[in-house]
């Protein structure tokens, strides 16, 4: 028994000691994000487990051994890592309330006409208790709507608020998963269920993956939805007017792209007359240095790698431009609608520096606002389940869309 608590406590310290200061290395990359993912962003829970188990252990074993004594001792420290972990993820709050600021005004608060509320700015411990139970009594949910022929990797789901309504603002929700794995059931629940309660109609949708898909159908297939969106939207509530868009991971990629290719013809093969335009963009942790044109050497790894083997299916030199017409840093233009960029500081799979360089060329060239939100602490994708981490930054890109719609409406 002994040797078994010893073994627990050591495990729960390497995970605690990896989520706080991540393995580097392009091996330990998917490691390492996938060990130090679930530890920070449960590092509450985990505390909680710790104790148990420590506290267990001591009333059947007590502390007779070396073994016992070292089991103890790495479990209050584990504890120690993990209290920092959480003093780590309330810093979001101000990370994600400095970047509006920054970029929307000091007073930006003042314009949605009813500022934020104390609660909102807190750290939402009872959504803690029941970490992967995502519902929400307000919101109905519409499963399973064809949005383009093909079968289930053409289907969307639909949130809306219960009690109806119409001409309500329309939030694209596009699922990461490196362009392969992954499905609208997965991923931006909690932003979605949030913007439904305040009155918003959400869309997640499904599109074509590799290696069944043949790039850029996947993008192809996500200007299908938002075409869908403007045609069919106002039958669910929606206003086709006005469409935001969101994503995390591949999914940052492709929201980031519509955004950025509005009424590409080059992207909208068979569907070149549609509307595709979309009115603020919020990607999470993506990709945006797709063709490697910025000389990162992660970058032009992953070109050569993940993409050119699995995705593109192209030589990255001899076909480049395929890549650059897919890349969002090299299809920045001024008519950029407002983006939010957020991105976790410790990101293994998408490196943060990735992101700080689309914003800079961002920034340097469009007309709209650029806020940019990196989360201390963070790993990719944090925000997948309810954590204190995720309950900020979801709270403050509710704000964010809200201000930007409002602004919108004003004209």
């Amino acid at each position: 028994m002994t040797s078994g608590f010893l073994a627990r406590r050591v495990l729960q310290l390497g995970l605690t000691a990896n989520a706080i200061r991540p393995v580097r290395g392009a091996r330990a990359a998917v490691p390492a994000f996938a060990a130090g993912w679930l530890t920070a962003e449960l590092a509450p829970q985990l505390i909680g487990l710790t104790a148990l188990d420590t506290a267990v252990h001591l009333a059947r074993h007590g502390a007779r051994t070396r073994g016992d004594k070292l089991g103890v001792a790495l479990g209050a420290l584990s504890a120690a890592g993990l209290a920092t972990l959480v003093t780590t993820s309330q810093r979001a709050r101000d990370a994600v309330e400095g970047a509006l600021r920054e970029a929307l005004g000091e007073h930006y608060a003042d314009e949605l006409g009813t500022p934020p509320p104390t609660a909102d700015l807190a750290t939402p411990w009872p959504q803690l208790v029941w970490p992967f139970r995502m519902r929400n009594p307000a919101v109905r949910r519409e499963r399973d709507i064809a949005y383009a022929p093909g079968g289930k990797r053409f289907l969307l789901d639909v949130y809306r608020p219960r009690e109806g309504g119409e001409g309500r603002p329309v939030l694209l929700q596009v699922h990461g998963g490196a362009w392969m794995i992954g499905n609208k059931d997965q991923q931006g629940i909690p932003l979605m269920l949030r913007m439904a309660e305040r009155g918003w109609v959400c869309v997640a949708i499904n599109y074509p993956l590799s290696p069944a898909a043949q790039w850029p159908d996947h993008v192809v297939g996500a200007k299908r939805a938002v075409a869908w969106i403007k045609e069919n939207i106002h039958a669910y509530g929606g206003d086709p007017s006005f469409v935001a868009v969101t994503g995390g991971s591949a999914g940052g990629h492709i929201s980031s792209l519509l955004a950025l290719t509005p009424n590409d013809a080059r992207l909208q093969p068979g569907f070149t007359e549609a509307d595709t335009t979309v009115q603020a963009c919020a990607p999470h942790y993506g990709v945006y240095d797709f063709a490697a044109t910025s000389g990162s050497r992660a970058s032009a790894a992953r070109m050569k790698t993940l993409l050119a083997r699995r995705i593109v299916g192209k030589d990255p030199v001899e076909f480049l431009d395929d890549y650059v017409t897919t890349s969002p840093l090299d299809r920045i233009t001024d008519e950029a609608p407002p983006f939010f960029v957020v991105h976790g500081e410790h990101d293994s799979l998408v490196p943060v520096r990735e992101a700080r360089r689309f914003v800079e060329r961002l920034r340097g060239v469009s007309r709209n606002p650029v806020a940019y939100a990196e989360i201390p602490g963070a790993q990719h994708a944090f925000d997948v389940f309810p954590s204190i981490r995720s309950a900020h930054v979801v709270r403050g890109v509710q704000r964010f869309l809200e201000w930007t719609h409002l602004r919108y409406v004003k004209g």
